[in-house]
């Protein structure tokens, strides 16, 4: 298991905006919950206030749920291109039906997928991403925060 600190997170999240800065994203869209922090961080970084969430369940801690449910869809009516960030792509199941159906309510916008990690073995691959997951990963605001 890889403790993600705080630090790391700042370096590699300026490490994204740099990647993506050609794509020129008008709108960000956060996967609920382990992409708020980076969808926050981005949108500070880049000074874009069109920042929404969109939730999904697939996990609860280290347990894989056996189906995907996705809630909170934002209004994408103006968005043109969206760039959806989440910490990390493991199995990329959560992602691909979360892109699908953000494609499917919104056919005419273009989607992009940015993550801090992602697995070469995941169902769908970032557009941009900063690291290989090679282990378990403990996100700062998973272990600092959850601590008694």
């Amino acid at each position: 298991m890889k403790y993600y600190a705080y630090e790391e997170f700042v370096k590699d999240t300026k490490k994204l905006v740099k990647l993506t800065k050609d794509y020129e994203a008008d709108t960000l869209i956060a996967i609920a919950r382990g992409g708020l922090t980076l969808g926050h961080a981005y949108a500070e970084a880049v000074n874009n206030r069109r920042l929404f969430a969109i939730n999904s369940i697939l996990y609860e801690k280290d347990k894989k749920g056996a189906s995907c449910e996705i809630f909170n869809m934002p209004s994408l009516k103006d968005a043109k291109k969206v760039l959806v960030l989440d910490d990390i792509v493991d199995t990329g199941q959560t992602i691909k039906e979360v892109v699908a159906l953000l494609k499917k309510c919104f056919p005419d916008v273009e989607f992009k997928i940015a993550s801090l990690f992602y697995k070469p073995t995941a169902v769908i691959q970032p557009d941009f991403c900063v690291n290989e997951a090679k282990e378990w990963i403990e996100f700062f605001w998973e272990k600092d925060f959850n601590e008694e």
